[in-house]
């Protein structure tokens, strides 16, 4: 329902959600935050982990306790982590597993089951030379790539830091800006000396035309469970730099040097400049992090992941099939 808050309006799918699917199906695998799953997939940190576990000022841990929204999102993942017959769930990183063993016990298994991709197909190059050339970019250029829906959190203000100390040819095209980003780029004291190096493209269904025209992924984020995008640009041949975890999920599948950059610390704009320059002017190191990389969109692809989707759904029905 439009006009309520997010809590209430979370609680209410939940139910709705949970009426819709007790009868007439033989596996429900939900990625939302309610009890209505067999397959429970986790994506962001468990709000227990967030609210019982990670430090927190006392005054803020105690009232917790008397909201009403922190506890419709505890109660609601209290019901979707609950053992049972039938029941698995999943994390979409080891990062969320270990999370969720600290909310809910190391005794608890989580398998891990990341995310899947496709490997992009190959392209003439003409949507490239398009894009760039609405941009009013050469070929000469090159393009730093940030996509998310809330970029300011994904590492922009690092990514802005580090593109001032990067020569004129350097670029930054960011998809996702909101009004509330550009606001925040335009206060940002970085932008002043290199407004006419960036690109602010709102949010789109269609991001394919953008990691074409790129040719260096940056994600500097400070809060990713996993984090897709940088194993997006990777399906599209695109050497990528990253946070290290626990800050991203997704480093913990990479190996630095081999498959990407991972950094040592989100904020550090020296070192996301120097992984650029050298991912943009050293040949052989760019080779060798694309050859990695591929590597690791073979192991995400999607009948790899399907496969083991299926194998769990053969556990759950099993298991079922005992109870009855």
């Amino acid at each position: 329902p439009r006009g309520l808050p997010s809590w209430l309006r979370v609680l209410s799918f939940a139910i709705r959600a949970r009426r819709a699917t007790r009868k007439g199906y033989d596996i429900v695998h939900s990625h939302m935050n309610g009890y209505c799953g067999d397959v429970e997939v986790i994506h962001v940190t468990p709000a227990r982990y967030n609210w019982r576990v990670k430090p927190m000022a006392p005054i803020k841990r105690a009232m917790s306790y008397a909201s009403p929204r922190v506890q419709t999102y505890l109660c609601l993942e209290a019901r979707r982590v609950a053992p049972r017959p039938g029941h698995r769930v999943v994390a979409v990183s080891g990062l969320i597993a270990d999370q969720l063993r600290q909310a809910y016990g190391a005794q608890r298994d989580y398998p891990v089951i990341p995310p899947g991709v496709a490997q992009a197909g190959r392209e003439d190059g003409e949507s490239r030379r398009r894009l760039r050339g609405e941009f009013s970019w050469s070929e000469q250029d090159r393009v730093v790539l940030l996509v998310a829906r809330n970029p300011w959190r994904k590492g922009l203000p690092t990514v802005l830091a580090a593109l001032e100390s990067l020569p004129p040819h350097y670029k930054l095209l960011v998809v996702g800006a909101s009004e509330q980003t550009r606001q925040q780029v335009n206060a940002s004291p970085a932008y002043a000396g290199i407004a006419g190096r960036v690109r602010l493209v709102p949010e789109t269904s269609d991001v394919e035309p953008y990691y074409r025209s790129a040719d260096i992924y940056a994600h500097p984020t400070l809060n990713d469970s996993f984090g897709m995008a940088p194993l997006e640009a990777m399906s599209f041949g695109l050497p990528v730099v990253v946070s290290p975890s626990p800050w991203c999920g997704f480093a913990q599948y990479l190996e630095n040097g081999r498959d990407a950059v991972v950094m040592s610390h989100p904020e550090n704009a020296q070192e996301l400049a120097q992984a650029i320059r050298r991912l943009s002017e050293d040949a052989g190191f760019r080779s060798r992090i694309l050859e990695g990389a591929d590597g690791v969109v073979r192991r995400h692809a999607w009948d790899r992941i399907a496969r083991q989707y299926e194998d769990l759904y053969a556990r759950v029905l099993a298991e079922k099939s005992e109870t009855r």
